[in-house]
């Protein structure tokens, strides 16, 4: 049925929950994971700034997300295996964390998305935003949802 599902995470609490189910769920279907973690673009300056300075903050800030993404994807793949799992781990910055869980999923050959929403209700999603929505919306594959 599904062959390779797409995790996205990013290392708080909730990601466990998605950790958790996506093994069990691989397991049940002989499937692989594909972990993944969208990390932000460097901040925009807030003020003047020299070019070697502009520099240094955009590898500072490329280091500090990889290193993110490595202890979270080392820590899901190492459950994963554990499970008996086959598991590989993907991360890259994107200006839009929806955008690039999709595109993802499709260079990666996903065939299922597996995601945690944060249940913030109708006024969090108004200030906030959802970006389980937003995959749904944009993704043609199927979408499974923790809660």
């Amino acid at each position: 049925m599904y062959q390779r599902i797409l995790v996205p995470v990013d290392g708080n609490e909730l990601s466990d929950r998605a950790i958790d189910a996506s093994i069990e769920l691989a397991q049940q279907l002989g499937a692989a994971i594909t972990g993944f973690v969208a990390e932000p673009l460097p901040p925009l300056p807030s003020g003047p700034r020299s070019r070697g300075a502009l520099e240094d903050d955009a590898r500072t800030h490329e280091a500090e997300t990889r290193a993110h993404a490595r202890e979270v994807l080392d820590r899901f793949g190492a459950r994963a295996h554990a499970a008996g799992v086959a598991f590989d781990g993907y991360y890259d910055q994107a200006p839009r964390v929806d955008r690039a869980i999709i595109a993802a999923a499709e260079a990666r050959g996903c065939d299922l998305i597996v995601m945690v929403t944060h249940g913030r209700g109708a006024f969090g999603e108004f200030l906030f935003g959802s970006q389980t929505k937003a995959v749904l919306a944009g993704s043609k594959l199927p979408l499974l949802v923790l809660h």
